[in-house]
């Protein structure tokens, strides 16, 4: 059975390989595809307000932050950035961890869940944050340097969580 629980220092050792092989694809996320493991752990653990791990017969299987997404006007709105283990992919744990994420914000006081750089080529996701209620609120032409596809473009994608 798949538990959610919060991510420890110790965790980061089975978070790294999963984070690196996304990372140095360079297909999905903003960061640099060099990136090395301590800036990974200092990215992924250190800066969000808190770091979720979903975990199966203690495997790591993928991971989460939630993070204040601005400061004053903006902080009642958090920005997630999930990863999963590319053996782990097709089993809906994106879908939980987003499913969770959004409780746990409401629970951390947030209103609105902001996705600020979704890659339009990551069809699997751009459906996914779709399905779970979030509109696509910005298009930004050619945003992201693709390295089989080229420039693709970006999605700000956004939630109201509260009714």
């Amino acid at each position: 059975m798949i538990q959610i629980r919060t991510a420890t220092l110790e965790d980061f050792e089975q978070i790294w390989p999963i984070f690196h092989a996304i990372v140095a694809a360079g297909e999905t996320y903003t960061y640099p595809r060099e990136t090395n493991k301590e800036q990974a752990q200092q990215l992924w653990l250190s800066t969000p307000k808190q770091t979720l791990v979903a975990e199966e017969d203690g495997m790591i299987l993928g991971s989460y932050f939630i993070k204040t997404n601005q400061t004053g006007g903006g902080s009642h709105v958090c920005n997630c950035g999930y990863m999963v283990s590319p053996d782990a992919r097709g089993r809906g744990l994106a879908r939980m961890m987003c499913e969770h994420s959004q409780a746990l914000a409401v629970t951390l006081g947030y209103r609105a869940m902001q996705f600020n750089f979704v890659v339009s080529s990551n069809e699997v996701a751009v459906r996914l944050w779709t399905t779970l209620g979030f509109a696509t609120v910005g298009h930004l032409p050619r945003a992201f340097h693709h390295p089989l596809l080229g420039d693709v473009d970006a999605l700000v994608m956004y939630k109201w969580l509260t009714a």
